[in-house]
């Protein structure tokens, strides 16, 4: 099965082979951290050409993989709440230069080192069923990837880059031609310090006319692009950037209250949502943003948020660190004690932005203390 879309008549032979490839990575133990390498193993051994599309370092990568291997998985019991994610995904990927004839021996290579990692427990089943599990998966990056008329990646140029502290940077980049995108979306973006290794960061303001991107990025530890634009990225640099992805703003409806969370430069994409709103004059609903961070000095977003809140009083700012600071005012704790501190949020639309350590704590305290799935949005795999 090849196509992007579920075909009524088709819907219950796809569920049962679906069910059957996510249950059997829970029964046969398959641990991402030892199958993700092994996988890279197969395929370039099917196709030692394709190395040369990824970086020297395959760290991040392997990362990356392992992150989207969990969320499909996850989520194969819901294809259609797939197909959107899978149709971006396709999209960016034409900026690595994959091609339709590539999905076929990446298919190959998945299916044999399941096998291989399965050993004696690897059925024909089994293997029937993983072959149209990504048969529906590739069928969905495809489609995607034939949808978008637009590049597959702009040319950019940085025009500014400001070192706020030690660890974090505010950039802002000017693409050769206009990158429509919305507020709240995030894009992958490569630098000349590190060819072929691209990393994901949100605008952190709403869409400007000029086609210029403002970007705050902060050097983690194993971070080696976000390291090098904090401390190398000069304007004038050139940069590649690829196409926008993300659906955070869809949660913004009309008669919902909004309920936002942000940890570190994740505020960033939240912040261009509520700039939008503001443009847009605002909301009769309420919004609350709890913005978190290790430390107080690492907040380097809350003035910004303060300001707003104060020109809009439907828009409440709550601080959290870690650390608890010399003097009071913020809350102290993670984001997710401070949030679910305050109940289950049943009547809102819930926005999560941050590492995928965060996001993972967040989302699930959240659903612990009530809050139900539908009601709760975030973009997986946004930080590296």
């Amino acid at each position: 099965m090849t196509t992007g879309s579920v075909r009524p008549e088709e819907t219950a032979d796809l569920a049962a082979r679906l069910d059957l490839a996510r249950r059997s990575v829970a029964d046969l133990g398959i641990d991402p951290d030892v199958f993700v390498p092994r996988f890279y193993r197969t395929l370039f051994g099917y196709a030692p050409g394709l190395r040369s599309l990824f970086p020297l370092s395959m760290t991040t990568q392997h990362s990356r993989f392992g992150r989207a291997l969990v969320h499909v998985v996850s989520h194969l019991d819901e294809p259609e709440s797939l197909i959107g994610f899978l149709a971006q995904l396709g999209r960016d990927h034409r900026k690595f230069d994959v091609r339709e004839e590539h999905y076929a021996v990446v298919g190959r290579a998945l299916v044999a080192a399941l096998a291989e990692t399965a050993g004696e427990a690897w059925t024909a089943e089994l293997a029937e069923a993983w072959e149209h599990t990504y048969g529906f998966l590739a069928g969905a990056m495809q489609a995607g990837a034939r949808s978008d008329a637009g590049p597959a990646w702009w040319g950019a140029t940085v025009v500014a880059h400001e070192r706020v502290d030690r660890d974090l940077a505010v950039v802002r980049v000017r693409t050769d031609e206009p990158l429509v995108h919305r507020a709240g979306q995030y894009v992958a973006v490569e630098t000349p310090q590190h060819p072929r290794l691209w990393r994901s960061l949100s605008p952190a303001r709403a869409p400007e006319r000029g086609g210029e991107l403002e970007f705050h990025v902060r050097a983690v530890g194993y971070g080696s692009v976000s390291r090098g634009i904090v401390a190398s990225a000069r304007a004038g640099d050139r940069w590649r950037i690829g196409p926008p992805m993300g659906a955070l703003d869809r949660a913004v409806v009309p008669g919902r209250e909004l309920l936002l969370i942000g940890g570190g430069t994740g505020i960033s994409p939240l912040q261009a949502i509520l700039e939008q709103i503001e443009r847009e004059g605002g909301r009769r609903e309420r919004a609350v943003v709890f913005y978190g961070a290790r430390d107080w000095d690492s907040l380097h977003a809350l003035d910004g948020l303060r300001r707003m809140s104060y020109r809009n009083p439907w828009l409440d700012v709550v601080p959290v660190v870690e650390e608890a600071p010399a003097v009071p005012g913020p809350l102290v704790g993670t984001l997710a004690e401070a949030v679910t501190g305050f109940g289950a949020w049943a009547d809102c639309e819930i926005l999560v932005s941050g590492s995928p350590a965060m996001l993972t704590s967040t989302v699930r305290a959240l659903r612990v203390a009530g809050a139900a799935p539908e009601q709760i949005h975030y973009d997986p795999f946004v930080t590296d």
